[in-house]
């Protein structure tokens, strides 16, 4: 029987293979499932076309890890993403995995401008943007 990979590996090398560029190496299922603002992308196929298409936004980021809780078969990572000099994103992901594969990412963070019903007033003594 074949030994089960820790969640952490798996995490540790979804990091290492993005720091690459080397997203075709990246430890999913086939049946890969990926959340985010954006939508849900199915299939490890469908992701990889996505990164293929897309690699100006996709690649060539550092990480910056701030936290990690680890299960025996999820994770939650929150970290930054810088990608050049003026882009950075926060995220905080979760990851599920089987088989010594990631089966599954819910991943969130904030894409674009609070609309101006949803702005607080007064927050931290002045207006959000």
């Amino acid at each position: 029987m074949k030994q089960e990979m820790s969640i952490k590996v798996l995490v540790s090398t979804w990091f290492d293979k993005w720091k690459q560029g080397d997203f075709l190496g990246l430890p999913i299922a086939e049946n890969f499932k990926h959340t985010s603002p954006f939508g849900t992308i199915e299939g490890k196929k469908a992701y990889t076309d996505i990164v293929e298409a897309n690699k100006d936004k996709f690649l060539g980021y550092v990480f910056e890890i701030h936290d990690a809780l680890y299960e025996p078969q999820k994770a939650c990572v929150r970290y930054t993403a810088r990608q050049g000099t003026d882009f950075s994103l926060d995220v905080s992901e979760w990851y599920y995995a089987k088989n010594n594969l990631i089966q599954e990412i819910v991943a969130h963070y904030h894409i674009g401008d609070i609309h101006e019903e949803r702005k607080i007033e007064h927050y931290n003594g002045k207006s959000t943007p």
